[in-house]
């Protein structure tokens, strides 16, 4: 691959190309085995941690309820990281074995309350409220390996999209292999110089003293003052 054509038409000349698996094309993909994430995204009007602040970002890992299904990673984040005022934002995350509503739906109904049922008996509301829910599948391309995609070019590298895990471990060990890959030779984000050691330019300069410069403009306007005041007569006459 010598340079790709963008949207505009416009043509960019690289050694090296880096793209995400969801941009290759679909005979690039035919022979690759995804597994697939199942997601939930929820707007509630309580947070699932009872607290003192309502400013708080909560974490949860729920056990598999049945044999053979994956932990539900559970993160909540408050309004003034992600939200409108009073309401959160939760995601719901793991390995799919069935579809994402399957997957998730029954550890929503034991975090939180489905908003039609509120309203029936509002004073016996102890969960947070559902006010909206969206489930999806997703695929997971973090366990794909270069060899499984079909007549991919050898200065073609492909990175994956998110997976299941909270942190993003994968995606900087990911970089770093492949970063490698095309610069054997080079440090991979070589840790900063302390600050100590840090040379500037022009350190060796003198530094001027502080108003120096207005001191000097200063002498120059009242000697051309003096001037003016020593000859008055001259200038009338």
């Amino acid at each position: 691959c010598k340079a790709i054509i963008d949207h505009l038409g416009q043509r960019i000349n690289a050694k090296y190309f880096i793209v995400e698996d969801s941009y290759l094309s679909e005979e690039t993909c035919s022979n690759v085995q995804y597994k697939q994430i199942s997601r939930a995204v929820l707007i509630t009007d309580q947070s699932i941690l009872k607290a003192d602040s309502d400013q708080q970002i909560s974490i949860l890992v729920v056990p598999p309820v049945e044999s053979g299904t994956c932990a539900v990673r559970v993160t909540e984040l408050c309004s003034s990281t992600m939200t409108w005022k009073d309401t959160y934002l939760v995601h719901l995350a793991c390995s799919s074995s069935k579809t994402a509503r399957e997957d998730l739906e029954s550890v929503v109904k034991k975090l939180f309350t489905p908003y039609s049922e509120t309203e029936v008996d509002q004073e016996e509301c102890t969960k947070p409220r559902l006010l909206w829910a969206l489930y999806f599948n997703m695929r997971d391309s973090s366990g794909i390996s270069r060899s499984s995609y079909e007549g991919l070019p050898s200065n073609v590298y492909v990175c994956s999209g998110p997976d299941c895990a909270l942190g993003s471990e994968h995606a900087v060990k990911q970089a770093e292999t492949l970063f490698q890959e095309m610069f054997p030779n080079e440090e991979f984000c070589p840790p900063p110089p302390n600050p100590e050691d840090i040379i500037f330019d022009g350190d060796d300069k003198q530094p001027e003293a502080p108003g120096a410069n207005n001191i000097i403009m200063a002498k120059v306007d009242s000697s051309e003052g003096s001037k003016n005041l020593e000859s008055p007569e001259k200038q009338l006459q």
